[in-house]
């Protein structure tokens, strides 16, 4: 007997499940198929977290806890949302190890493939955010340098030439990415731990007389504060399936948890601390500014100002570029080189400038609670979708064949998507947490039992 979804199968190309491909994938060849070619082993995928976490965004999240949580507690805040990122990575990525799919596949089965251009667009927006000012901030740790050394002092100069150099090894794909972050990790471990010295010594008297005898709070802002380090990545928990699709299987839930957690942990705790501290004893929000008045030493100086620079590229080719640019590959129809590009061109629209200052802080936590309230609610809906309603098993034929069932829009996505954002608004100091569960049940409860997401169901 012929198989009914024989006719879908050739838009999906061949996958075989629970082995490792060891051809090579070439530069920029990257599309939204099952991926075959598995190009990270474990301590490769370990080291691509570590330097692509290295975050300007949670200097700014420390910086902004600054009266409300005493030294501990900004450390155990840090720490809880690092555990919670883990294990939601973990979840989340399952289906893009397992089958080799990006996000904007993945969501096809809960949204449709016209209802994914909502959640891809929630996800776009912020990294392209990101991705502007983050650009800004190593443009200005160029600048510095190259005002410290040679006397020229051009900050659009630098920000333009700087976006061009990301756009170009961004054109590259994963496997200019793996490179980039691998070779790149050992130099930012030990400048975040120099950085870390530096400014401990600088400003420690000051920093144990205020920050260790406030009493602080564990109350919301406590938890609040683990939302706002956790919501830093909480972009990437949506589209985790667009690298886990290039981790070599054989890693079981646990250890990946473990691979997450501990990669993001030392960068998030040591940018966050640094922004904490530093910001306690000089109200000072701009990171630029803050090394150069707590390194004095000008090789020094310029060598924390290139880590500075460097990190921002590590974080964004992967955090930033490779989310809208799959956005756009699926919605336009796009090759990944020209999409690349389209993104680096939109982050010069972004007016990185005005996030940098000295009120930076208050409006980027803001920014994070908002926009964590609309990513929360797709997270809960992708793993009620992919662990509940499909119990991890996916038709490849169907997410690939656009006038099957899973053609058009799936409206109790949408709807769950609203309540959750509702919820979360309504808690914004915890909206990622406070979407999660009325989301998800809402979801579950409609695609159980309402008629128009029969066609999903199946």
């Amino acid at each position: 007997m012929s198989n009914p979804t024989a006719k879908a199968q050739p838009t999906a190309p061949d996958i075989t499940l629970g082995t490792t491909h060891d051809a090579t994938k070439g530069i920029g060849e990257e599309s939204l198929a099952p991926q075959q070619t598995r190009i990270m082993g474990r301590p490769s995928y370990f080291l691509a977290w570590f330097g692509g976490c290295v975050s300007i965004g949670t200097f700014a999240m420390g910086s902004s806890v600054v009266g409300t949580l005493n030294l501990v507690q900004a450390t155990l805040a840090i720490a809880i949302g690092c555990f919670v990122i883990g294990i939601a990575l973990a979840i989340n990525g399952a289906a893009g190890y397992k089958y080799g799919i990006p996000f904007m596949v993945q969501a096809r089965s809960a949204f449709g493939f016209a209802g994914t251009r909502i959640p891809g667009l929630v996800r776009a927006v912020p990294a392209v955010v990101w991705y502007g000012f983050q650009s800004w901030i190593g443009a200005g740790a160029l600048n510095m340098v190259s005002a410290t050394l040679f006397g020229f002092d051009n900050l659009i100069f630098y920000f333009i030439t700087f976006q061009l150099l990301q756009i170009g090894l961004s054109v590259m794909g994963f496997q200019g990415i793996k490179w980039l972050e691998n070779i790149g990790s050992g130099f930012i471990l030990v400048s975040l731990t120099y950085m870390f010295y530096a400014t401990v010594q600088r400003y420690g008297d000051e920093l144990s007389a205020n920050l260790l005898t406030m009493e602080g709070s564990w109350g919301m802002p406590f938890w609040g504060a683990t939302m706002l380090f956790l919501g830093i990545y909480s972009t990437m928990m949506l589209n985790v399936s667009d690298y886990s699709r290039e981790h070599k299987h054989g890693t079981g839930p646990g250890l990946l948890t473990t691979i997450y957690a501990m990669s993001i942990l030392p960068c998030t705790l040591f940018m966050g601390l640094i922004g904490f501290m530093v910001s306690e004893a000089t109200g000072t929000a701009d990171p630029i500014q803050v090394f150069a008045n707590a390194v004095d030493n000008t090789p020094l100086l310029m060598t924390t100002l290139l880590f500075i620079a460097f990190a921002q590229v590590t974080t964004n080719v992967l955090n930033n570029v490779v989310p809208p640019t799959y956005v756009l590959m699926d919605v336009f129809k796009l090759k990944f080189p020209i999409a690349t590009v389209i993104v680096g061109l939109l982050a010069f629209a972004t007016f990185p400038w005005k996030l940098v200052q000295p009120e930076s802080a208050a409006g980027l936590q803001l920014f994070v609670q908002t926009y964590s309230a609309f990513l929360g609610p797709v997270f809960a809906i992708l793993v009620v979708d992919y662990y509940i309603i499909r119990r991890r098993t996916l038709d490849l034929g169907k997410l690939y064949d656009e006038t099957g069932p899973y053609q058009g829009v799936n409206y109790a996505a949408l709807i769950a998507t609203v309540v959750g954002i509702v919820s979360a608004l309504t808690f914004s100091a915890v909206s990622w947490y406070a979407s999660l569960i009325p989301a998800g049940i809402t979801y579950y409860l409609l695609m159980q039992h309402w008629a128009p997401c029969q066609r999903f169901r199946s």
